[in-house]
């Protein structure tokens, strides 16, 4: 009796996990402004809005693949273990889903722009190596922090825009790491979170350190320039200057917009290629096959000259 009332359990389990799976696909909730077409769609695209009638990312992107994607970030090595999960990217992703992040075109191209940015996310906090176990890049989301900070990262220049708190050091933090002052100061504008005064809330909320991340990919470095999330998804259309420059929209682009000429126009350097493979080996991991990755101008960056030379802030 007992074994059978176990089977009942265990079949009703198995139900409501189906059901659940069945209602995270919600129908979105449709209506015309000004002659076009925008939707709302639930929780994970909530502002009525033209990305919102497209697949949202938890329907092509499910809890196993983040799993797959970052294998060894909970092994007892890891430096950031139990910090990561799958809900904190959906629920940092939501907030601009509406604005196309993960939403933009057909489902191809909205996978493809998942993977490029955790490609990026799992290059700057791997802790893999050349024989590390699983492999180099299965370390993706070693790291939620810098951990031996050789400076304070305060730059005294915005002492009157984005003074450093007292004490508070702007050291290497999240999925995309931010350092400086500056950018702590402007991301927390951005996300409406005191991260000026309290940097250290990135490394303890992995929504928020996600979040960061994901609104760096959406947001320009300066003005009448485009966005990592512009430049893949095809919004950008590059100027003569732009051309001559050797920029051209794709993956290569976004490495130019996040590090400049730190990793750009460097030739196949061993920091360019290494976030160039994290987004391949992801493309492989989601079924979507590192053959949509485009040719090596479009994936790579080694000959484009930097959107924003050195000196500027874009390689912090």
């Amino acid at each position: 009796m007992e074994a059978k009332w176990c089977m009942l359990l265990t079949i009703a389990l198995m139900l409501l996990l189906v059901n659940g799976d069945d209602e995270t696909s919600v129908k979105p909730v449709v209506k015309i402004v000004k002659g076009k077409k925008v939707c709302q769609k639930g929780w994970e695209c909530k502002r009525f809005s033209k990305f919102c009638c497209n697949e949202t990312i938890s329907d092509y992107f499910q809890t196993y693949q983040f799993e797959n994607l970052f294998a060894k970030r909970n092994t007892p090595v890891a430096h950031a273990v139990g910090f990561w999960d799958y809900h904190s990217f959906i629920a940092a992703a939501a907030e601009h889903q509406p604005d196309g992040f993960g939403t933009t075109g057909g489902k191809l191209t909205s996978m493809k722009e998942v993977a490029a940015f955790l490609g990026h996310v799992g290059s700057k906090t791997s802790c893999g190596y050349g024989v590390a176990t699983g492999g180099p890049l299965a370390w993706g989301l070693c790291y939620n922090k810098e951990l031996s900070p050789d400076s304070l990262y305060c730059d005294e220049y915005y002492k009157l825009t984005y003074p450093c708190a007292p004490g508070a050091a702007y050291y290497g933090r999240g999925a995309l790491p931010l350092y400086w002052n500056y950018n702590y100061g402007k991301a927390g504008e951005a996300l409406k979170v005191d991260l000026l005064n309290h940097p250290e809330y990135i490394e303890q909320n992995a929504t928020l350190a996600f979040q960061a991340a994901i609104w760096r990919w959406m947001t320009p470095v300066k003005k009448n320039q485009p966005s990592a999330h512009d430049v893949f998804v095809g919004n950008w259309k590059p100027t003569k200057n732009d051309t001559l420059a050797k920029r051209v929209p794709g993956f290569g682009s976004t490495m130019n917009i996040l590090y400049g000429d730190s990793v750009c126009g460097q030739g196949d350097s061993d920091s360019m290629n290494n976030i160039v493979s994290h987004y391949q080996y992801y493309l492989d991991l989601m079924g979507v096959g590192r053959e949509e990755a485009g040719p090596h101008e479009v994936l790579t960056c080694s000959e484009q000259l930097a959107f924003n030379p050195s000196s500027s802030s874009s390689t912090s």
